[in-house]
């Protein structure tokens, strides 16, 4: 079964960093696509950032040019680095995994919380 594990998050003065980190464990079979989704108190789970195993990354607009994401090469363990960070960024940020072989479909982290202050 397919385990997600998200750490790196944590409370934050406007403008400062912090790095994700997500590493899915109990597959040998690389994910095709890893990403990173927020959900914001009383919103919805939205797409941050996104990672194939090409390297190929989508960013959403609100973090371009703010957060990068990456993946380790060949492993089911990626990153994100958060600068410049604002209070909008505030929320609970999941990892998420897809497959299209092996242990088919999406697998979801638990989440880790990011706090920015203003």
């Amino acid at each position: 079964q397919v385990r997600l594990v998200e750490s790196g998050g944590g409370l934050v003065q406007a403008g400062g960093s912090l790095r994700l980190s997500c590493s899915a464990s109990g597959t040998p079979i690389g994910a095709k696509t890893m990403g990173w989704y927020r959900q914001a108190p009383g919103g919805q789970r939205e797409l941050v950032a996104s990672v194939t195993n090409g390297d190929s990354t989508n960013y959403a607009d609100f973090v371009k040019g703010r957060f990068t994401i990456t993946r380790l090469y060949a492993k089911n363990i990626i990153y994100l680095q958060m600068n410049s960070l604002e209070p909008e960024d505030t929320g609970v940020y999941y990892c998420k995994a897809g497959f299209i072989v092996g242990p088919r479909g999406e697998h979801w982290g638990q989440g880790t919380q990011v706090t920015v202050s203003s």
